[in-house]
């Protein structure tokens, strides 16, 4: 009879004990200090494994994890959507890239303190650390792709697992962990490593630079007119903005430095105006079509932005409408098809008052126009989204009378994918768009025509999108966030 085969050995870093913290930024410490263990400990091993070969043993290093248990049911401030726990029990969360989320996860942590009175446990989860995610701490390090090690890579370092790299948290059909731990925030810590390794391949710019208010556009028109106010605003001493950053990460701070062209532009070019605290605005060029747009807001969810917004072009489906039209949405007709597994379209998208006013206000602002007159200007109204770009050349009957019966003013193919998502991974969301064409009354978006309209309607346009975003800035983040986006058990952590 043949010998079983024996399972290599596991390697680890020494685990420390599990400490309690009654203090926040304890807390982050801690927890830096152990995430920092961990990926020093596989970058140093995975280089001596490329450097020497098979190690003869599996090595292995955990994400760091918060813990809270509670024994009571707390009495919170009703009016809070977050910052507390829904019932008695253990509630946990694996952390990484602590030192880039620390403002948020002392915030979080600060909110768990003062509602139940109850230390946080930090130690080591279950949970193992990819080595593809350590080393991407480390730009000089490229994990090989299979088979160009001398060894099997997953033999000895563990790998991203799909079984806990998923939604199934915000999607609500999460369960317990095996020790019946309950979800302390909305995404695994190998969700959120997937996505900010594919925010850096999209945008080409590091997860680092994105600040809490996200504008998305689906013209590159946007992104000269972005850069020309950041300059003018990193040239004002009492802006409160710090840099701006382009594709390939380059960042400025003096507003007369030249930005070299990128050789080669990323799927979706990205750029921050920035302010402490990750308090400024992030643009993103996510182009035409729903399926970036829900690649986008995707990964950006992770970094629990404050509130994004699309300011793009549509087609204005009433006679009323003229070119340059705004339309403010307060309704969506989601025809885009590709959130339909994660968020069926029978769940209604609700208009959320406090980017609406903000949005509204700031269209008042820039036009110089108020009440009943901003209506020669503006509509609110459904707007439609859909995933065919030439919908127009198809039979009118149908997609027609489903426009006319969700009483849609507009049309576009990203809209309504940006606000589910945001719906679906609870950050607040508006949508602000700009009539470019009327297919349905002959007006359709030609060469001749589109240079004249970007030309008057981009830089105002995105104004009113800087606006919207700069009175929300100065919103409590408590009231931001609206109890609508929470559903009846609800992560802790925002």
């Amino acid at each position: 009879m043949q010998d079983s085969i024996q399972p290599l050995k596991i390697v680890t870093p020494t685990p420390p004990a599990p400490e309690l913290f009654t203090d926040a930024s304890a807390a982050v410490d801690r927890l830096v200090a152990l995430y920092d263990q961990s990926i020093g400990f596989l970058h140093d091993r995975f280089l001596g494994a490329m450097r020497d070969g098979h190690p003869g043993v599996r090595i292995r290093a955990y994400y760091p994890e918060i813990r809270v248990t509670t024994t009571t049911h707390a009495k919170v401030d009703s009016r809070l959507s977050f910052g507390h726990v829904p019932a008695p029990g253990t509630f946990a969360t694996g952390i990484t890239r602590p030192d880039l989320f620390r403002h948020y996860l002392e915030q979080q942590i600060g909110l768990l303190l003062e509602s139940h009175q109850v230390p946080v446990q930090v130690g080591l989860s279950e949970t193992p650390m990819p080595v593809h995610f350590a080393v991407s701490n480390y730009p000089e390090i490229a994990v090989p792709q299979e088979g160009a090690a001398e060894f099997i890579l997953r033999d000895v370092f563990d790998v991203p697992d799909l079984n806990v790299t998923n939604d199934d948290i915000v999607n609500g059909v999460a369960q317990p962990a095996a020790d019946g731990a309950q979800p302390l925030a909305p995404f695994t810590a190998q969700r959120i490593d997937y996505s900010l390794a594919r925010l850096a391949h999209y945008t080409a710019t590091d997860p680092g630079h994105f600040q809490n208010h996200v504008l998305f556009t689906n013209y590159q028109f946007y992104v000269s007119e972005f850069e020309a106010y950041a300059r003018a605003q990193l040239a004002d001493p009492d802006s409160g903005y710090s840099s701006f950053v382009s594709t390939g990460n380059v960042e400025i701070t003096d507003p007369e430095t030249p930005i070299p062209l990128s050789p080669k532009m990323p799927q979706m070019p990205t750029y921050h105006l920035k302010r402490p605290n990750g308090a400024g605005i992030t643009l993103v060029n996510i182009g035409v079509g729903p399926s970036n747009a829900k690649t986008a807001t995707d990964h950006i969810a992770v970094l629990r932005p404050h509130a994004w917004l699309m300011v793009g072009h549509c087609a204005g489906l009433r006679s009323s409408q003229s070119l340059g039209d705004f339309v403010l949405a307060h309704a969506y007709l989601r025809e885009d098809k590709v959130l339909d597994d994660d968020l069926p379209v029978w769940v209604p998208i609700p208009a959320l008052a406090e980017i609406q006013v903000a949005l509204e206000q700031a269209v008042a602002q820039e036009t110089q126009l108020d009440g009943y007159d901003l209506k020669r200007i503006m509509r609110t109204g459904t707007v439609a989204s859909v995933d065919n770009r030439n919908w127009e050349l198809r039979d009118h009957s149908g997609p027609v009378q489903r426009l006319s019966q969700s009483r849609a003013v507009a049309l576009d193919m990203e809209s309504a994918t940006i606000a589910a998502n945001g719906f679906r991974f609870r950050v607040p969301y508006g949508t602000l768009l700009c009539v470019s064409d009327k297919p349905l009354h002959g007006e359709l978006k030609l060469p001749g025509m589109a240079s004249d309209f970007y030309k008057t309607q981009v830089a105002r346009h995105l104004m009113i999108g800087i606006r919207a975003m700069e009175r929300l800035r100065g919103m409590p983040l408590e009231r931001l966030h609206s109890r609508k986006l929470r559903s009846f058990e609800e992560t802790a952590f925002l």
